[in-house]
Formats: structure tokens, sequence, C-alpha cells
């Protein structure tokens, strides 16, 4: 039974020379079975070895159990032959309808098995059939028909399979029949049940090569790249030219990895094995190149072996059309689109009535701006569209055409909408895997988001606006690709990009890293952080990120862009003199003067679209203006009319020009500019935006800058018109106006989360707390809401309806184990809220219970962030560190030193730069007594934030610990010269002072502090420290006069009370007890006077102490320690004792 499964695998696969080695083998192992036979021959057939196949074929067609299917083979060999034998296909055919009606139950089987092969299901279910009916439910020819009904494609079918195999199983483990079962589970989507049943193989049948095979693509299925490469790692081992491990190899470097030359060797690899193992194998060769050449981002290397693939198939097989429009599609990812158009016009003379040679011969004339005869070509594939079926392709195809005819921005948009739309449906129910890569094509959906960022603005949108609905529509068809092929550095700039132009500037920085760690050299990642950095404000490191670029590609001085980049730092720097310059170059060069603009730069070609020479020009413009050389600005503009008139970019210079207007006072003139533009042109809506922001700064009329976007919501209504008025109407504020209209955009698109969000936070922030609740409660009833969940939560719990929040986190995680990327972020969140809604109910340990969980998970998420969605990367890490930092509070709040201290340094391998996380963890220290490692944390902290209080003031603490004085005041003095009126410091100094010795230094640092702030004689902190220090220099009287101004104050009152309390009980500062060595040998008696003084001080300072309202576990232990210093104070034997019970206690306690 196996070597017959393998040799029905090999059928299935189409790998023929294997079918025919494997039958090879099993002959010389076994002897010269008549079914071994009839494969060895049928293998030689398909290899197109015809007459060596018939030849093999003639020698067992007197074998009764392949009688059959040797007929049926010798018929299909005759056919296949380059002169068909007519009367020898008859008298075969004859002899098999006469063979047929005597026929036993193997023939039969064999006979529909190679029916099977040959794609024939419905003739082999009529043999399998009539074998069972003969057999009486034969277990052969049960495993057969479920084969038959799970590779028909008919879901009635398929599900009846299982029930087939699974009774074949029951008389014991038979390979052929748990192949099947896996591939039933697979075709159900459920990849893990196959790949029990796959395991299952492997332990039954250590040696099944195929199982190992299937293993590696289910694991590939449930997105587990690491056991699909390591099981392929175990295949090699097995079988060194193992085709599909090597394949896997070589896809896991480049669509995972991004490892060019690794994927490029492994490829090669691949060629070589193919060119040993099925030499003649046509389809097989053309194959192994589509997933390759469609997700290596036009990388030469790659394609060189793809078009080696494809050519090798294309000479196996010169007459098949297929293999001259793949090749003709290769020239097209190569820009070579002559030699494409050749090989598509061959496609066409081999069939003419192939759509996608036609498809690529339009593409071709598009590139070439053959636009009239594309047009007709696509208006006869749309007339016969519904006879072929819609192809994602074709209306790619159309959009490109609107595009170059300038046809309006909506219905482009249209078009492309419709691409997507159909490209995507195309790929439901496929699991990852090789086909998906190929049906996915990135290189595609790649093309499809360049054609959308034509129609966005160039610069990123300012803080506060909406980004237009378009990029949203780009990062979403790149996190699939990005998702997918991780390893593809187009899709990450790409998204990088789209995440800049949204605002999303921590998440274009984090995409830009990744792209350039992998590929350092990639000069329009340097290029955009370049852009990344001047949009933070960073003109240093965007500076240095030019400089970067221009060291690993020195012809990037003839990208425009470049100099766009330089003068936009220049002109931030102030420099605008060297901006203009600068513009100035750019705009000479040659790349600028072409109308559809590209440059060879170290073998790539650099594009220039219009948008960055648009932009280019409105720079130069713009730093004319702001160096008072308005008629330049004035001349730049008025030619960048003349040029860009009647393109898509003609209204950003419109704009410009308003903004000039603007400059000169004219603000009539700039409105009367921006009226000109109507609804039906693309920059519509940032026209009424800039209108909207003229009223707002300059009228300061709210009406009519509100009127600008209901104006705009009239005439174009669509959520995102309806979002900027809801936003408006936020910002003047008129909330209930703002509800409305977002309700309207709600309408229009009701499963878009930031717009569902933004209505439930508004209101929630306007205090409509019934409705926020009621709104979320049916938005998540209608199921398809289920991010609202988190918001829900987060709301009940600023509400502290904590049972309610607790219920709605338990729902939303409540759900099988997910392994989907989103819905594990998704999950961390959930658990993380759920810890801070457990705390506020007292519930400590569930709280670290839930962190905990959400610290597994967030381990699972940084693993495959970092491949999958490295701009998720930076917010994920915060994530993880704010984890470990809940952990260690909670730890610390238990006493755990130990696991807090544990935590605190894992929040900073998370982020190492989380100042909280440090100062907490030097304090930790502090308290253990471990003093170097406080001050090596603190020095940490330093570093990063040199003005940070508490660090300095540890510091300072440390070096007093150590008797090192001068340090600690160093340290307090550095604070106090930037911030005199600091008096938390300046009380810490004061105290540090006395220590040292040197109180006559203290009078410098409260002068300082009157001549910083005229309140500062009204200042509580101030009267404190003013007390301090004349109490330190035994003025005791002046002293409480200022503590008693500090005392009511929340900060300062408690330990102002504390020492009037202290002054009160030994006014002199005396030594306690030293009253024993007094009068040794005088008076022992003393005045009465002096112990009624005594008795009011002490009833003063218990009067004091009765104001006092501790909130904290240490505030109540010190009001029991000054309590009972009053005790003390009477001098009463019991008191006395009392006061020492308590000590003691307290002693114990601590």
């Amino acid at each position: 039974a196996l070597p017959q499964a393998l040799l029905s695998y090999y059928c299935q696969e189409g790998y023929f020379q294997h079918v025919r080695a494997a039958a090879e083998e099993a002959l010389g192992r076994l002897g010269s079975d008549p079914v071994f036979l009839f494969y060895r021959a049928y293998g030689a057939l398909r290899t197109g070895d015809i007459q060596e196949g018939i030849r093999q074929l003639e020698s067992i067609k007197t074998k009764q159990e392949v009688s059959l299917c040797t007929m049926m083979a010798l018929i299909y060999a005759h056919k296949k032959s380059p002169n068909p034998d007519r009367d020898a296909i008859m008298e075969l055919d004859a002899k098999m309808k006469e063979q047929r009606k005597a026929a036993g139950q193997q023939a039969l089987y064999f006979a529909g098995l190679f029916l099977w092969h040959l794609g024939n299901e419905n003739k082999a279910r009529e043999y399998v059939d009539k074998m069972i009916k003969i057999s009486g439910g034969g277990k052969e020819g049960l495993i057969l028909k479920a084969w038959l009904d799970l590779t028909c494609g008919k879901e009635t079918h398929v599900k009846k399979a299982v029930k087939y195999f699974d009774e074949a199983l029951q008389e014991g483990n038979d390979v052929f029949a748990l192949l099947g079962k896996a591939q039933y589970f697979e075709v159900q989507q459920n990849y893990s049940g196959a790949l029990e049943t796959v395991n299952q193989i492997i332990a039954n049948f250590p040696n099944f090569i195929p199982a190992f095979i299937k293993k590696m693509k289910l694991q590939l299925a449930l997105q587990d790249w690491e056991q699909a490469v390591e099981t392929a790692h175990r295949l090699l081992q097995k079988d060194a030219f193992n085709l599909e491990a090597i394949r896997m190899e070589a896809l896991h470097y480049l669509c995972r990895e991004g490892n060019i030359s690794e994927a490029s060797a492994r490829l090669g690899d691949l060629i070589k094995a193919l060119v040993r193992l099925e030499p003649h194998n046509s389809q097989l060769f053309c194959k192994m190149a589509l997933a390759f050449s469609r997700t290596c981002g036009r990388n030469q290397l790659i394609l060189q072996h793809t078009e080696t693939l494809v050519k090798r198939a294309s000479e196996l097989a010169s007459d098949e059309a297929e293999f001259a429009t793949e090749l003709g599609y290769q020239m097209i990812l190569q820009g070579k689109v002559k030699e494409a158009l050749k090989w598509y016009k061959a496609a066409m003379i081999l069939d003419d009535t192939s759509v996608s040679a036609l498809t690529g011969i339009i593409r071709c004339q598009l590139i070439q701006g053959q636009l009239e005869d594309a047009e007709q070509q696509l208006e006869f594939l749309n007339e016969i569209q519904e006879s072929i079926g819609k192809s994602g392709e074709l209306s790619f195809l159309r959009a490109v055409l609107a595009i170059k005819k300038r046809k309006r921005q909506e219905e482009v948009i249209a078009l492309l909408n419709d691409v997507l739309d159909t490209h995507f449906s195309s790929l439901h129910g496929f699991p990852l895997g090789v086909e998906y890569f190929e049906k996915l094509n990135p290189d595609f959906l790649l093309e499809i988001v360049k054609e959308y960022l034509k129609f966005c603005p160039a610069q990123t949108v300012i803080p506060g606006q909406s980004p237009t609905p378009l990029l949203k529509h780009c990062a979403s068809v790149l996190e699939t690709v990005v998702k997918t092929v991780p390893g593809l550095q187009q899709a990450v700039f790409l998204m990088a990009k789209v995440k800049y132009l949204s605002g999303d500037i921590e998440a274009a920085r984090s995409n830009l890293r990744y792209c350039l760690e992998r590929n350092p050299s990639y000069a329009d990642a340097h290029l955009l952080m370049a852009q990344v950095y001047l949009a933070q404000n960073n003109t240093k490191l965007c500076s240095q990120s030019l400089e970067l670029c221009l060291s690993y590609n020195f012809e990037v001085r003839e990208h425009p862009v470049y100099h766009l980049i330089k003068a936009q730092a220049q002109k931030m720097m102030g420099e605008l003199s060297e901006a203009i310059k600068t513009l100035q170059m750019a705009k000479n060069l040659p790349v600028m003067r072409e109308p559809t603009a590209s440059s060879k730069a170290k073998g790539k070609l650099i594009e220039i679209d219009a948008s960055d020479r648009v932009s280019i020009i409105l720079e130069l413009a713009e730093a004319h203006r702001l160096n008072g050389e308005l008629h330049e600005a004035a001349i730049v503009l008025q030619g960048a009319v003349n040029e860009f008139s009647g393109t898509p970019d003609e209204l950003r210079v419109v704009i410009a020009t308003a903004d000039l207007a603007i400059a000169q006072g004219d603000v009539e003139q700039a409105l009367a500019v921006l009226r000109n533009i109507t609804p039906e042109l693309p920059y519509f809506v940032q026209a009424k935006e800039k209108m909207a922001d003229i009223y707002l700064q300059y009228r300061r009329d709210k009406k009519l800058y509100v009127g600008c976007y209901r104006d705009l919501a009239e005439k174009l209504p669509s959520a995102h018109t309806f979002l900027l008025l809801g936003d408006a109407y936020m910002k003047i504020p008129e909330p209930d106006e703002a509800i409305e209209a977002y309700k309207q955009a709600l309408k229009k698109n009701q499963k878009d989360p930031a717009l569902a969000r933004k209505m439930g936070k508004a209101l929630f922030k306007v205090h409509y707390y019934s409705e926020a609740i009621s709104y979320y409660e049916a938005a998540l009833r209608s199921s398809q809401q289920n991010f609202l969940c988190y918001d829900f939560a987060e709301l009940l719990m600023k509400l502290k309806q904590y049972e309610k929040a607790e219920k709605v986190l338990q729902q939303a995680l409540d759900h099988e184990s997910v392994n989907e990327l989103t819905s594990l972020m998704e999950d961390g969140c959930y658990r993380v809220l759920l810890a801070k809604i457990y705390s506020k109910m007292g519930k400590i340990n569930e709280a670290i219970a839930s962190l905990q969980q959400a610290r597994e998970l967030q381990v699972r998420v940084l693993k495959r962030a970092q491949i999958e969605q490295p701009d998720a990367v930076p917010a994920q890490k915060q994530l993880a560190a704010e984890i470990c930092t809940e952990i260690a509070k909670h730890s610390t709040a238990q006493q755990n030193y130990e696991k807090a201290i544990t935590f605190y340094k894992e929040a900073l391998v998370h982020c190492e730069t989380d100042n909280k996380a440090m100062l907490e963890l030097a304090r930790l220290y502090l308290a253990q007594d471990d003093t170097d490692a406080c001050q090596h944390q603190c020095s940490l902290l330093l570093k990063n934030d040199q003005d940070n209080e508490a660090a300095t003031m540890m510091m300072a603490d440390l070096m007093f610990r150590k008797q090192d004085y001068e340090q600690a005041v160093f340290h307090c003095q550095q604070l106090l010269e930037r911030k005199p009126d600091n008096y938390a410091t300046l009380s810490r100094l004061i105290d540090l002072l006395r220590r040292a010795g040197k109180l006559e230094e203290v009078p410098r640092f409260l002068l300082m502090a009157e001549k910083h702030s005229s309140r500062a004689k009204l200042e509580p902190g101030f009267h404190y420290c003013k007390g301090l220090y004349l109490w330190y220099t035994s003025e005791p009287n002046d002293a409480l006069r200022h503590f008693n101004k500090a005392r009511k104050d929340s900060d300062w009152g408690q330990n102002a009370v504390y020492n009037m309390v202290e002054i009160c009980l030994n006014p002199d500062n005396e030594t306690v007890g030293g009253e024993v060595f007094e009068n040794l040998g005088g008076d022992k008696g003393n005045s009465t006077e002096k112990q009624q003084s005594v008795q009011m001080a002490v009833r003063t300072a218990e009067n004091l102490l009765k104001e006092l309202k501790p909130q904290t576990i240490q505030g109540h232990i010190q009001l029991r320690i000054m309590e009972n210093y009053c005790l003390m104070a009477t001098k009463q034997k019991s008191s006395v004792e009392r006061a020492l019970n308590t000590f003691t206690e307290i002693v114990v306690n601590e």
C-alpha cells in the first residue's frame, strides 16, 4: 500500500519523473508487479518518452488487474503522439469497451485510479462505483471514492468523503486513507486537524516522504514559519534534493526574512534539483517560478532565476501559450517592455483566444503610451467579460487608462476599489502557502497602492486633522502584504510612507528602521526617514539621514526629493537663502524637465512623480515668501500655474497662491482663489479646509468656519466629510452638533473603527454617560464592532461601574485560542485593562494573574510583530514595559522586592528609556541598601534626563549615606541653579548643609528663590524652608512663625506641624535625656514655672497633632510616634512607659 500511495501522490502533484523513479525502485525491491510496471510506463508517457511508454504498456496489456487502465493509457499515448494513429485508437477503444464488461474489481479499481490521475473524475466515479458494487464495499474502492468526492470541488460531495475515509480506517491504518483525511481537514480549513492526522501518518509510516511535505505545508497554513522550515530541514535530511523542501527554504528567505542573497542561492539549488529530478516537466518548471517572481519586489537576482525557469518550460513545450504569456510577464517585471510585447504576441499566435496574453499586450501599450489601441482592446475584453469572468488585472488596466487620460478622481478611485474587491475575492479560502503567494501577487498590490498614493496629499497631515480615507485603504492593503510577505521591503517602505502621510510619525519611523536594518543602502528609505525626522523638527537627524543616503548612493544628488528635504531642513533652521539655492538646484535637474520623469542612479531607476515636482516648486515659492521676496514667490507660482494647468496637481498650486495672498495681507483674494475650486476637482476637500482655517484664524468667524465643512458635507456627502464636520464642531466647541455629524458619518460607513470610537468618545466628552453606554451596547450587539469593547470597558471603569466593565472584557476574551497577530494584540490590551479594573475592585491576585497572562501574550506578539508588523513594535514594546511595571508595583506593595526588581529590569529591556521604571528600580535598590546598584540606576536615568528631580535627589541621598556631603550638596545645588523655587530640593539642601556644618550658605539659596519669583514670600514651601533654616540656627520662635504659615498647606502642612511639635516639646533643640547630667552638684528641683511651661508646650503640641489627617500607612505611624513624643515630654513615669511600649510595638511591626 505504501509504494502505491507514494505513486498516487506523485501523479496528483504532477511529479512524473518521480513516478518513474519510484516505480523502478519498487520493481527492484518487490519484483515485476504489473501495477508498478504500469506506473513506470505511465511515468514514461508523461515525461515525453511516448514510444518507450507505449512499448512498456504493450508488454503488460494482458495482465488482468491492469488491463483496463493499460488500454486507456495506450489510447492516451497514441493521442499524444506527434502523428496519432486513428485506426489504432479506434481498435483500442473497442477492446477496452469489450474488456470493461467482464472486468474484475482490481481492473475497475486501477482504471478508476488512472482516470482520476488524468483529471476525468466523472468517468472515474463510474468505474469506482461499479468496483464497490462488485466487491461489496471494498476498502480500496471506498478510499478512492472518498478522494474523488474530495477533489471534485462540490461541497455536498466533500462532506461525504470523510465518512468513507473513516469507514476504511476502521480496518486499520491505511496511509492513502489517512492522507485523504488530512486533505479533507485542509479543504475544510481545519489545519490543526489535518496536522494531527499527518502526524499520525508519520508515527506509523516514518519514511513516507509525502507526509513530511504535507506537514510542512500545513505548518505554513497555520502561519508557523519556524516549524515549517524545521520540517523542511528534516525532509532534506531524508531526501537531499526534495523540491518542496528546497522551495520552502527559498520562500522563507525571500518572503519572511527578506534575505535576497540566500533566497537567490536556494533558488539556484532548486533549479539544479529540478534539472536533475524532473528535467522534462515543463509545468513544474513554470509553476516553481510563479510565487518567487510575484513576491521578490522585482529584484533582478531573483527575476533572473525565475526567467530561467519559465524559459526552460517554454523550451520544453514551445507550443504552450501559457508559458509564452508568463515569459511576457517576467519581462514586464524586469522593465523590458519590448521583449514582453514580443512574447505576448507569440502567445497570441499560439492561442488567439488567450485573454491573459491580450491583457499583457494592453499593459505594454499603456506603458508605451499607445492609449487609443489599449482602449480599443479593453473595450473588446469588456464586452466579452461575462463569458471570461471578472479579472482584477483588467480592472486595473482600465484604472491606469483612466489615470493616463486624466479622468475624474472619483472615477479612477471607483475603478481601483473594484480592482481590490475582485482581487481579494479570488483569494477566499486559500491557506497561507505557495498558491496563496501566487494569487495574492504582492507585486500587483503594490502597483495598486502606488496608483492610490497619486491621489493622496504629498505632505503629512496637520496634527488633529483626519487623513484622507485613501490612506486608510492603502494601509489595509499593505497590512495584508506585510503580514504575508514581511521580507518584501518595498511593502514595508510603502507602509512607512502611508503612516507618514497619515501623521503616524512613530510608526513610519519604526517601519523605516526595519527596512534599513535589512538593507542599509535603501536610498528611498533614507530619504523618507529624513522627512520623518523633519516632521519631528529634528534637523540634526534629518541631515544625518541625508548624508547616509548620499554615502550609500552618490547619484541620489540627481534625485530632486533629496534637495527638497535638504531645503526644508535649511528652512527650518532659518537658512532661507541656502534653502532657495538648494531648491533652484533641484528645479534645474534634468529629471525635473520631463513630464513623466525618471532618472538612472547606480543602475536603479529613480522615479519622480508630478506631485514631487510640484512640491519642489511650491517649496521654492514658500522660501521666497518667508525671505520677504514676495515678487519672486509670485513669479515662481505663476510659472507653476502655467506648467500644471489641467493636471491633478494644479489645485495645490492654487492653494499655495492663496497662502501667498494671505502673506501679502490680502485675505479676500485668498478666499476668492479658493472659492473657484469646485466639488468635482480632486483638491476640493483641501481647499475647503484651507478656507475654513482662514475664517477661523484671520476672520475669527466660527460660523463661517463650520459653514465650510457643512458645505463640504452637502456637496460631497461621505463618511470622511461628515467626520471632518464633526471634528470642526468639536473644535469650536459645539459637541451636540458634532455628535449629529458623527452619526451621519457612521451611517455612511458603519465598519470604520476610528469613526465608531470618535462617536463614543464625543458622547463621553460632553458627559452624556447613559447615551454613551447605550451607544456602545448597541454597537457591540451588532457584533461587527468588537474593537469597541476596550473603549466601552474603559468608559465603565471611569464611571466606577467595575463589575460591568469586567463583564464586557471577559466576554471579549471568551473565544477559542487565536493565532492572528491583531487578535493577540487586542487580547493583550484587554488583559491589561482588566488588571486595572481588578486593582480598583481590590482583587489584587486576579489583577496580577491578568497581567501575567498579558505578559505571556506580549512575548508572542513581540516575537511576531518584529517581522509581520514592524510599525507596531514601538507601541507593543511600550505595552510590554507597562505590563512589567504594573506587576512590579504589585510585588512592591506585597513587599516581594526581589520579584519587583526582576520585573522592573524586564520593563527596561522592552523600553530602555522608561524613566519611571528606572526611578522605581533605583528606589527599590535604595530600600534594600544596595547603594551601588541604586547609584548606577540614577546615573543612567540622569544620562537620559539630566533635569530629573527625583533622580538628582536620590543621588544626593546616596552621597549623604556615603557621608560624602560635598557631592550630596553639589547635586542639590545643580537642581536649584536650574530652578531656584524647587522647595523640596531646597529643604533637603538645608538639611544636608546643616549636617555638613555649612548652614551659613543657606541664605544665598533663600535669596535666589525670592529673586526668581515675586510670589516666593506667599509660597508655603518657601516659609517651610525659611522655618527650617531658623530652627537649625536656634531661632525657634521665628521658625515657629514661618512653619505656621505653611501649616495649612496640603504639601507642606504635615511636616510643618511635626516640626512645630518638636519645637514645642524641645525649644532649645537639646539632647533628649540630657537633663540627667544637668545640675549634678547643684539644685535638683525644677522650678514650678518651668514645669508649667513644659505642660503648656505639650498641650500645644497635642492640639497641633489633632489637626493631622494622614492618608497613608506611613503617615499614621509617624503620627503615633509624635503622639508618644508628647507622652514622653510629660516626664511622668506611666506616660513614658506607655510611649516606650508603643515604640517597641512599632519597631517589631516594621
